[in-house]
């Protein structure tokens, strides 16, 4: 019988998941993806196999699936009976935060799992609900091995320089340094590379993962140097609802003279800001470009010139620039985003965008002789979590 491995995203009302097959030889592929979104309000669940096609698209009450130990066990339910001749041999999860510990993916204990729950501070969004899951698994099946990825792991490759506050130095010792983050979504495409475009692979790359959470990374021979998001997910670019950057006195001045508490702080900064609080009207961008509201087009200005001025630190960082790579939702599908962002890049940065292939969506999307090319190279953090889990599995 063929192994199988289970590659869970759990969010917070939502329950992403893919089947891929490990045989003993030969590269792993997904034999099914779905989710379950909707928990605590429409419970969904939406399922395809390898080809895209679909095996199963059923809703529920909350009453039948509230919790994301509900979900699994429906989604193994599922799954006992699509692969009925498959022995399932553990699971991988996406991790947000691994703190200053957790330089590669390892398997879950308790006392890992105690670890990552100190750290749900600095991921209010996502830690608490990756954890979940963790729990939910063992619930269903507390036998069975589970291997938790971390999203800040491939940024661990960091000079400390890079990873330092100009905060007193004991804060450094106490883990308050820059973590970065979507480190899977990364080591996917520096992985990839080499067979997309190997003319760029070994050099200096910004890769810009663009979507509802959104950041860049820079690149040096597939090792990232650099990042925008640094303690927490909240720095760097503007995202669907997090403003990205922000002067650390607002924060102060929010608590001293608008009385807020950390609370509605948290809620500001996580829930309240970014694309949704600019333009009034949402934080997703396909509504925002197909809307003709004035503060719809300053929002997405905003996200555009938050992007280009990333660009810039981060070609500071890399000493120069040699390929920009776009990924994730908007990254990978919105055609007027990148072409925005390259053109305002093109004066200082040598990219010429052929607007033909940004239409088609690449995989390059600059002219031949453009001095910095352009890409669209889509992502697969499931894949990458699973080749990690079969990895430490050694299976």
């Amino acid at each position: 019988m063929e192994n199988v491995i289970l590659v869970l995203n759990a969010g917070s009302s939502s329950l992403k998941f893919s089947v891929f097959e490990a045989p003993a030889d030969g590269e792993m592929r997904a034999r099914a993806v779905g989710q379950v979104e909707g928990l605590g309000t429409a419970p969904h669940l939406k399922v395809k196999d390898g080809d895209g096609e679909s095996i199963a698209d059923v809703r529920w009450s909350t009453s039948e699936v509230a919790s994301h130990a509900q979900a699994l066990q429906q989604i193994a339910t599922l799954l006992r009976s699509r692969f009925a001749g498959s022995v399932l041999a553990g699971v991988g999860h996406r991790v947000v935060h691994g703190g200053p510990d957790h330089a590669a993916p390892v398997l879950v204990t308790e006392e890992v799992i105690e670890e990552l729950a100190t750290l749900v501070p600095l991921a209010p969004l996502h830690q608490p609900h990756n954890l979940a899951a963790i729990r939910a698994v063992q619930e269903v099946q507390p036998e069975l091995p589970q291997v938790a990825c971390f999203d800040t792991a491939f940024h661990r490759s960091q000079d400390m320089v890079g990873q330092l506050y100009g905060l007193p130095y004991e804060y450094y010792e106490r883990g308050v340094r820059r973590y970065g983050f979507h480190g899977l979504s990364y080591e996917y495409i520096a992985a990839i590379l080499p067979t997309v475009a190997p003319e760029i692979a070994s050099g200096r790359v910004v890769v810009a993962h663009l979507g509802s959470g959104a950041s860049m990374c820079a690149l040096r021979d597939g090792r990232s140097v650099g990042s925008s998001m640094g303690f927490t997910a909240l720095d760097g670019l503007m995202m669907g609802t997090r403003p990205g950057n922000i002067d650390p006195g607002i924060v102060l001045y929010l608590i001293q003279q608008e009385g807020l508490s950390a609370k509605e702080i948290e809620n500001l900064l996580y829930k309240r800001s970014g694309l949704l609080g600019l333009s009034g009207i949402g934080n997703d961008m396909r509504v925002l470009e197909a809307s003709d509201a004035p503060r719809a087009r300053l929002a997405i200005d905003h996200f555009v010139y938050r992007i280009n001025r990333e660009l810039g630190a981060l070609t500071a960082v890399l000493g120069g620039l040699d390929a920009l790579v776009f990924t994730a939702g908007i990254g990978e599908n919105s055609m007027r985003i990148r072409q925005m962002v390259c053109q305002k890049a093109a004066a200082w940065s040598g990219i010429d965008l052929d607007a033909a292939a940004n239409a088609g969506g690449g995989p390059r999307i600059s002219r031949s002789g453009s001095r910095t090319s352009a890409w669209v190279v889509p992502t697969n953090e499931e894949l990458m979590i699973a080749r990690h889990t079969r990895k430490l599995l050694g299976i």
